[in-house]
């Protein structure tokens, strides 16, 4: 529909599947601060995502060319959601998010980007009018009260007041990419496969990615990539915590509402704190298995959610 974004739910209703597969899809996120910490030493935060996006256009190819059929029905409309997940959710966001890690309290960063659930449900109730349920607001404080007892138990941020502004609004300013890129993949969903949805948002970022590291030395950028330890990480990072997780994102996604999903979402920093007990061996303190517990039954309790009216077409002029 011309001069409108129009979302059809074809009567779908909230399944407990896609859930399970959404908080699933955001817990290899996790595997992201021990992929990355060995990585930022070698490589800048661009050249690190844009060798990613290289990697990963190997799949999103060929994908492509499986689904192109649907490539010709997009409208402007859809073509601006892609561009707002690829460019916004999957290129500039994932910069920000590597780079904040230079800046200020790691921890401080990591909850600052607690708050996707605040951004990714505004957008939903503006873009997509999605009915929150009565109980809604209660799973979103106690899973936003969850991420903080497993970051900081009962203290406060160590070093909080401290924290440099420059860490800070890049993290939001991925929590807010991140959080919208949630919506607009739930808008695609509507009509897109969830293979083709995976594959644009890789390979639409590369031209954005690429006019980032146009001025690095190809050369040095080349030689430290190709270093073992750090192809390993590189190529595990564009696996597990890129293509895997969001495949299975996605086809989560296609079964529940946004607003549903991004709390689902905050599976990522409960599995962010079992790696870090084991692979950095740093301690897990009771309150952070508290906020563990309180995090999974939040999304164990949404995917029992009952909603079985069907949706309707809804459009936002």
């Amino acid at each position: 529909m011309d001069g409108q974004l129009s979302v059809l739910q074809k009567g779908q209703s909230v399944s407990a599947r896609g859930v399970y597969l959404v908080a699933l899809g955001a817990a290899f996120w996790g595997l992201d601060s021990v992929l990355i910490t060995p990585l930022v030493k070698a490589l800048t935060s661009s050249q690190i995502v844009f060798i990613e996006h290289v990697m990963l256009a190997l799949y999103a190819i060929p994908a492509l060319w499986v689904t192109r059929k649907h490539l010709w029905k997009l409208s402007i409309r859809q073509w601006g959601a892609i561009l707002f997940i690829a460019w916004g959710g999957s290129a500039i966001a994932s910069i920000l998010f590597t780079r904040a890690f230079l800046y200020g309290n790691p921890n401080a960063i990591l909850l600052l980007q607690k708050l996707q659930p605040v951004f990714a449900v505004l957008m939903a109730r503006w873009l997509l009018r999605e009915r929150l349920t009565r109980l809604y607001p209660m799973y979103l404080i106690l899973a936003l009260l969850g991420t903080y007892l497993l970051t900081f138990g009962v203290s406060l941020p160590h070093g909080i007041s401290d924290i440099r502004l420059v860490g800070a609004l890049l993290a939001l300013g991925a929590a807010g990419l991140w959080g919208g890129s949630t919506v607009m993949g739930r808008y695609l969903l509507s009509d897109l496969p969830f293979e083709t949805v995976t594959a644009l948002r890789f390979i639409v970022a590369l031209p954005l990615l690429l006019a980032f590291v146009w001025g690095s030395n190809w050369g040095t950028m080349v030689h430290h990539a190709m270093s073992p330890a750090v192809l390993l990480n590189l190529v595990f990072q564009a696996l597990l915590p890129s293509l895997v997780s969001l495949l299975l994102y996605y086809y989560g996604l296609r079964q529940t509402k946004a607003s549903y999903a991004t709390i689902a979402e905050l599976a990522f920093p409960a599995c962010g704190l079992l790696l870090n007990w084991l692979v950095l061996h740093q301690a897990v303190t009771v309150w952070q298995f508290i906020g563990f517990a309180v995090i999974w039954v939040c999304v164990a309790q949404i995917a029992r959610v009952d909603v079985k009216r069907p949706e309707q077409a809804v459009s936002v002029a």
